[in-house]
């Protein structure tokens, strides 16, 4: 089936495997389907490379290496290759599927981005491309379409399709230089290979653009910004968007200093520089001149008078509205010699001393070089005759078939010792231990765990790697070397930082690879002011990557509890609401007139503030002090007055002169408050 268009891909079946569905990109050099995998019954994204290119075999050798080299790779951060093929005449990269949006569709919506925003993506490309050079890996094609990324947030560079090893890659190739110009480093504009200084060339550019909605360069051709990239410095962010610290703009100038010596060595260089500015916006810095300085290059040597040499541009396919990709501004760029967009070389010339003799007729052989007999003038016919008379020799002959057959069997035996002799290494990857050494022994080979490391993709107790690996050439009855996850990487807060000092406790969070980002004060009824409570933003149980930054709790001291006046309220009233409040209450009793029973008479202390487990003292009212009226029948008047007011009562008498009391009232042995009236008569009742 001959494909003209993306659109007669969808519906098809690639090697009776993937289903094709609807266009999610279109690039310069491939289009991206979403697709289902019917073996595994999983969503994938295949990337097609365009017909019509030119050079076929130049491209599909780029598709290989792309799958190649990323397969290396197994990161979170990084798009994860599943399989590589072709299908008649479709060459195609099997890939996993982001679902999500990419930078650049992020930076139409928020660019400008605040520092802190930019930052925070710009630091989960760096950690992908970190695993890159750390494989000595570069990408090549660092920018906004190729960083994906997910509904939860999470950052994964895709398209390392223009990368190669770094060990390879550091001497120019002299040939054609395919990448986006926005954020070509000035040394591949140049032909000067490129290393993993150049993807942090493009991640300089990428942050510029993210700080302040601009190309670090614009020009009216992809040539004239490349141009810009090898002649022009990129200017400051600030210059652009006042109020931008001084030491992001001295990061941009790191990132994208056109002397690749003064740049950061690799992704992981980057990475620390850009957590320390971080570091310098969270505490709130406006300026910083140490890490200003740390940060500047130096001085580049003046270069105006560099020149390089610059061919048309291949004229860029049309963005399609699936896809915004500037993967189309692509630069053919030669020192040497002009490279020819049709894929020709010109013609070289002939030497004329080459020439000489071409057009005059054949030497005849001298006589002596001629067959025996023969007479040096003879006739065709008699030449014929004399040679028939000649014995047949059939060495020449014998010869022609020993060379040929000779050249049989080195080449058989080649082709045996290179190819034939050897099987395909199945495809373990993903697998389980156990059932990837069933597979292994099913194929017809062993399987041995050599090493075992983390993984933040990769479930514990999978296979990560092989050597050799999937789809190489490996002997029968050979050994597989495996690599198996032990699952993500790891740690916990330590258990016992409550009661340390900031100082201890920062230690011990940094034996287990935690950093303390800020310190947070916090009341404690049971942590003495200074010391730490613990760890804020996560708890023990959490498991957490390395790195990862924590808030420290530091006590202030018990919290301060305000002190509610209950006087004249009844005592439950008051124990409950002080008890809750957090303070213990110690109460007594006391007679009182004016308060009534059960209520509140005085509280110590009845206001100001205290702290939880403080005791307040309540005195709670008995009522009026009751008491036992006295028999005064058959006594004195003024006995009777004198004993009565004695008690505490009042008197009323009924009758003239110091007369015999007969009745009073209350009667005698009844209880009455204090100050009460008692009356006295001299007759009875």
């Amino acid at each position: 089936m001959t494909v003209t268009g993306d659109d007669a891909l969808v519906g098809r079946v690639l090697n009776d495997r993937y289903l094709i569905g609807e266009r999610i990109a279109r690039g310069g050099m491939a289009s991206v389907f979403l697709a289902v995998d019917r073996r595994l019954d999983r969503e994938v994204a295949i990337k097609v490379m365009h017909h019509g290119l030119g050079d076929d075999q130049q491209f599909t050798d780029r598709f290989v290496r792309e799958a190649k080299s990323a397969a290396k790779l197994n990161h979170r951060n990084v798009v994860s290759v599943f399989d590589q093929g072709r299908d008649g005449d479709v060459t195609y990269l099997v890939m996993e599927y982001v679902p999500g949006r990419t930078l650049r569709d992020l930076m139409r919506e928020e660019a400008p981005m605040p520092p802190y925003r930019a930052l925070e993506l710009l630091e989960q490309v760096l950690v992908a491309l970190s695993a890159a050079h750390a494989a000595k890996i570069i990408h090549r094609d660092v920018k906004p379409e190729n960083v994906l990324i997910t509904p939860d947030g999470d950052v994964k560079v895709a398209d390392f399709g223009l990368a190669r090893a770094v060990s390879a890659a550091t001497t120019a190739t002299g040939g054609t230089l395919i990448g986006t110009v926005s954020y070509l480093a000035p040394e591949i504009v140049t032909n000067d290979g490129a290393d993993a200084r150049s993807d942090i060339y493009a991640c300089g550019a990428m942050l510029y653009e993210m700080l302040t909605g601009l190309k670090p360069h614009a020009g009216e051709s992809p040539i004239q910004v490349a141009y810009k990239h090898v002649h022009e410095d990129i200017g400051a962010p600030s210059a652009v968007q006042p109020g931008i610290p001084a030491y992001v703009d001295a990061l941009v100038a790191r990132a994208t200093v056109r002397d690749r010596d003064q740049r950061s060595t690799d992704a992981r260089v980057m990475l620390q520089q850009v957590r320390s500015v971080q570091r310098a916006l969270d505490a709130g810095l406006t300026e910083d001149p140490d890490l200003v300085a740390d940060l500047l290059p130096g001085v580049r040597p003046h270069d105006d008078e560099a020149t390089v040499s610059v061919t048309r541009p291949v004229p860029p396919t049309p963005r399609s509205a699936a896809s915004d990709s500037e993967a189309t501004e692509a630069v053919h760029v030669n020192e040497a010699t002009v490279q020819w967009s049709n894929g020709l070389a010109p013609l070289t010339p002939v030497d004329p001393a080459t020439r000489e003799g071409l057009d005059s007729p054949p030497v005849l052989p001298e006589t002596a070089d001629r067959p025996a007999g023969l007479h040096p003038i003879m006739s065709p016919e008699d030449y014929k005759k004399a040679r028939a008379a000649e014995p047949t020799s059939h060495r020449g002959r014998n010869l022609l078939i020993l060379t040929v057959l000779l050249a049989l069997v080195l080449f058989a035996a080649g082709y045996w010792f290179s190819v034939g002799r050897y099987d395909t290494t199945p495809t373990l990857v993903g697998n389980a231990v156990v059932l990837a050494k069933e597979n292994a022994e099913k194929s017809g080979f062993k399987l041995k765990v050599t090493d075992e490391k983390f993984s933040e993709t990769a479930p514990a107790g999978t296979v990560m790697t092989t050597d050799p690996g999937p789809g190489d050439k490996i002997l029968p009855g050979s050994t597989i070397h495996a690599v198996v996850s032990k699952g993500p990487d790891r740690v916990y807060v330590p258990k016992n930082l409550r009661g340390m000092t900031v100082t201890a406790a920062t230690a011990a969070l940094k034996k287990v690879d935690l950093d303390v980002a800020r310190t947070k004060n916090l009341y404690s009824e049971k942590v003495d002011k200074g010391r730490v409570i613990g760890v804020t933003n996560y708890k023990v149980t959490d498991p957490l990557k390395r790195g990862t930054s924590v808030v420290l709790g530091v006590s202030k001291g018990q919290t301060p509890i305000e002190v509610k006046d209950y006087r004249g309220r009844p005592f439950a009233e008051a124990k409950a609401g002080l008890e809750d409040a957090g303070f213990k209450v110690k109460a007594s009793e006391v007679f009182s007139d004016d308060v009534a029973k059960g209520s509140v008479v005085t509280q110590d202390p009845n206001d100001g503030t205290k702290f939880k487990g403080n005791t307040i003292t309540l005195t709670v009212s008995k009522g009026p002090e009751l008491i036992l009226v006295p028999d005064m029948v058959g006594h004195t008047r003024a006995y009777a007055e004198r004993v009565l007011k004695a008690a505490g009562f009042k008197v009323q008498a009924f009758g003239a002169g110091n007369f015999t009391i007969r009745a009073q009232n209350p009667r005698p042995g009844s209880e009455r408050p204090k100050g009460s009236t008692i009356t006295i008569t001299f007759v009875g009742f």
